[in-house]
């Protein structure tokens, strides 16, 4: 596996605010041979997406150094060693990146609970509806292995205590989603998308925990048809009432999961 030297320049980006594929051109082009960004807050490590930026970012396709997200911990060890003069060695192992040698597809289906967004919205539904049938096949017979995530925003600092961050983030500015109707004055907010995604996720968690995450499929799709935003039903009454009628495991652990170990569910976002 190829060796990369921790230099100066990748770490003088860590802290930086600005997108994480931001931070590795402006690496590349200072000439770094690989990058290594720091979460600048101590929880599980999340996927990276493709930023939703303004203006050119004809630069996406052409980054070709490795780069990676690392836990601060790990990142303020590297730093510390790096301050005291120590020479540091960085082995990035691609291995969990490659197929695995047991002939099951391992995939990750990226999502969102909201149906009012447009085309984008009534395409990814229509996709969970067509596909669910196969999707299910697959897994029960071992073929495949999925997990769902879900995309999120987050609040700048400086928004926090605004009245449309309130509206659209739950824990304090972490996680968001925009106002579905793009109207702050009318309809559902942002964090009803956030709640109703978190709710989705905690199915999954209890589905997987008991060997049938495929039942994933039946909820979201359920939920997609009975809870409209359009026919005001986006609820967590609606919500809990298709995990009853699904017969889903028992609903006091969706009910728990929901409401104590979703704190932990920052690996699905």
């Amino acid at each position: 596996l190829p060796k990369y030297t921790v230099c100066y320049v990748t770490w003088s980006l860590l802290y930086t605010d600005c997108f994480f594929t931001k931070k590795a051109w402006n690496a590349q082009n200072a000439g770094a041979a690989a990058i290594l960004v720091a979460d600048d807050k101590t929880e599980p490590l999340i996927t990276m997406d493709t930023p939703e930026e303004s203006g050119n970012t004809d630069y996406l396709e052409n980054i070709t150094i490795p780069s990676a997200l690392i836990t601060k911990s790990f990142g303020d060890k590297l730093k510390k060693a790096i301050d005291n003069g120590d020479m540091v060695n960085v082995n990035l192992d691609w291995r969990e990146s490659l197929p695995h040698p047991d002939e099951r597809v391992e995939y990750e289906f990226w999502t969102n609970s909201n149906d009012e967004c447009g085309p984008k919205c009534d395409s990814q539904i229509e996709f969970v509806k067509s596909f669910k049938g196969a999707a299910q096949v697959l897994e029960k017979k071992g073929y495949t292995q999925f997990t769902p995530h879900y995309i999120t925003w987050y609040c700048p600092d400086s928004f926090i205590l605004s009245k449309q961050c309130k509206s659209q983030c739950i824990n304090h500015g972490r996680y968001c989603a925009p106002d579905p109707e793009q109207d702050f004055s009318k309809g559902y907010d942002g964090k009803d998308v956030v709640v109703q995604n978190l709710r989705q996720v905690c199915v999954y968690k209890v589905a997987k925990e008991h060997g049938k995450p495929w039942l994933w499929w039946d909820y979201v799709t359920d939920f997609a048809i009975r809870c409209p935003m359009k026919e005001k039903k986006y609820t967590k009454e609606c919500a809990d009432g298709v995990i009853k009628s699904l017969g889903m495991l028992l609903f006091s652990y969706a009910f728990l999961c929901f409401v104590v170990r979703c704190s932990n569910c920052t690996e699905y976002v």
